[in-house]
C-alpha cells in the first residue's frame, strides 16, 4: 500500500499548515484582545468595577466573540457534528484560560501590590498571553477537533461501492461521473462516520 505525499503529509508541510492556523488563530485572537481590553477599560474606569470583577466581565465577552470567529471562520472546515459538546468543551477551556489570565491580574494586585490602572494592564497583558497559549492547544486539541481521513481500506471499500452501484449505460463519462460523485458521497458518509 503506496502512501502519497496528500494523504501523508510531511512535517514541512504540516508545520506550514499549523503556522497559517496560528496566524488566524492570532487574527481571531487579537480581536477578542480589542474587545477584552475595551470591556475592561470601561469596566474598571467607566464603571468602576474593581479590576478583578472588569476582567471577568471584559473575559467573558471576548470569549462570546471569539466563539463565533473560531467556529465561522478558523475552524469551520472541522469536525461540527456535536455542536453541544464542543460549546461545552469551549466554555471549560475558556473558563480554565480566564482563571489563567486572572489568576496573573489578582497575584499582581493582591500580592505584588500593582494598583494602578497601567499596572494592572501590565498585569492583564502578561495574563492573557500565557491563557492565550494555552487556549491555542486546547482549542485545537480537544474542542474543534479535526475530521479524521478515512483510511485505504476505507477508501477502498467505498470504491467498490460505488463501482457495484454504477448505472450500466451506454454512455461511459456520464456513469464515470456518476461514479467518481458516489465515490465522494461514500468517502464523506466515511468520514462524517468515523467522526461520530
Amino acid at each position: 500500500m503506496a502512501t502519497t505525499t496528500g494523504s501523508n503529509p510531511s512535517l514541512a508541510q504540516k508545520l506550514r499548515g499549523l503556522s497559517g492556523e496560528a496566524v488566524k488563530f492570532g487574527l481571531v485572537g487579537l480581536s477578542g484582545v480589542v474587545v477584552n481590553f475595551a470591556v475592561f477599560w470601561v469596566c474598571l474606569n467607566g464603571l468602576h468595577l474593581a479590576s478583578l470583577r472588569s476582567n471577568i466581565a471584559a473575559t467573558l465577552v471576548a470569549i462570546a466573540t471569539n466563539y463565533l470567529g473560531y467556529r465561522y471562520w478558523l475552524y469551520r472546515d472541522r469536525d461540527a457534528a456535536s455542536r453541544k459538546r464542543e460549546i461545552t468543551l469551549f466554555l471549560v477551556f475558556s473558563g480554565a484560560g480566564m482563571l489563567i489570565e486572572t489568576g496573573v491580574l489578582g497575584f499582581s494586585v493582591y500580592v505584588l501590590g500593582l494598583s494602578s490602572h497601567f499596572e494592572q494592564l501590565a498585569a492583564k497583558v502578561l495574563g492573557l498571553a500565557l491563557g492565550t497559549v494555552f487556549r491555542f492547544i486546547s482549542y485545537r486539541t480537544w474542542v474543534f477537533k479535526a475530521v479524521p481521513e478515512p483510511t485505504e481500506e476505507q477508501l477502498a471499500e467505498a470504491r467498490a461501492q460505488a463501482a457495484s452501484d454504477a448505472p450500466q449505460a451506454s454512455d461511459a463519462p456520464a456513469a464515470a461521473v456518476v461514479a467518481q460523485a458516489e465515490l465522494m458521497l461514500a468517502a464523506e458518509q466515511i468520514r462524517y462516520a468515523k467522526a461520530e
